[in-house]
């Protein structure tokens, strides 16, 4: 079976070892991706994920329910095929990260910052060697291009499944070291998420609460959570 169907034809929903991993199989038939590649994945706590993703559906198919089927989809028929441009391009985040880029006013925002920030940047120094600078205001400022360069290899070191994960662990954060922080669990997951959004929390609690923005927040973090888990599943 590939792509998505509109409705549940099957009845039987499985999981089973195959070449290369495992897989997940609608009455004996194994699901394929969109582009009509093996959907085989690296462990087998992952196929049974995406087992339970379609054993749920009921009625009309609902792709947006189905977020390790889709990381999945996405680490086959996207990042597999530029694995290299995709980690280039997370690379990319550490020349601009979130965590870099402090307000000049006012000062209990530039300490609140300054307090969630620095242990982060402090931890990527000692663990990757990798020294990234603080600098205020927005204009941007170029990094030490050999912490950079160490960043990147990291980056590259993952794996398709692994980079499909940390493509948006690091996109919806902003920050690359978040992104790395979430793999290494360096903090629970909404910690981490909570401190991608310092600024927005300091707004709302000076300006209050703006129900459409909190909305919007609520499915980042779910994305951003279902990507730490597909990290997580990857290697389990």
């Amino acid at each position: 079976m590939s792509g998505w169907a509109k409705k549940r034809f099957w009845t039987e929903t499985t999981v089973a070892a195959v070449e290369g991993g495992f897989g997940v199989f609608l009455d004996g038939r194994a699901v394929k991706t969109p582009a009509k590649a093996a959907l085989v994945v690296p462990t087998e706590a992952m196929a049974k994920a995406m087992a339970a993703e379609w054993n749920a559906q009921d009625g009309e198919i609902d792709p947006n329910t189905m977020p390790v089927t889709r990381s999945a989809n996405a680490a086959i028929d996207k990042v597999a095929i530029q694995h290299a441009e995709v980690a280039d391009m997370l690379a990319e985040y550490g020349g601009s990260d979130l965590l870099c880029y402090r307000a000049t006013s006012p000062e209990e925002l530039i300490a609140r910052q300054a307090e969630a920030w620095d242990p982060l940047l402090d931890w990527a120094a000692e663990i990757f060697g990798a020294r990234l600078k603080p600098v205020a205001g927005v204009m941007f400022e170029a990094q030490d291009p050999a912490a950079l360069a160490v960043l990147s290899q990291e980056v590259h070191r993952f794996d398709n499944f692994e980079l499909a994960a940390f493509h948006d662990l690091v996109g919806i954060s902003g920050s690359l070291i978040i992104g790395f922080a979430a793999t290494r669990d360096l903090q629970e997951i909404e910690a981490l998420w909570k401190l991608s959004r310092i600024d927005e929390i300091w707004q709302e609690e000076q300006w209050g609460r703006d129900e459409d923005a909190a909305l919007e927040a609520e499915k980042k973090f779910q994305a951003f959570e279902n990507a730490y888990r597909f990290f997580k599943l990857s290697n389990s």
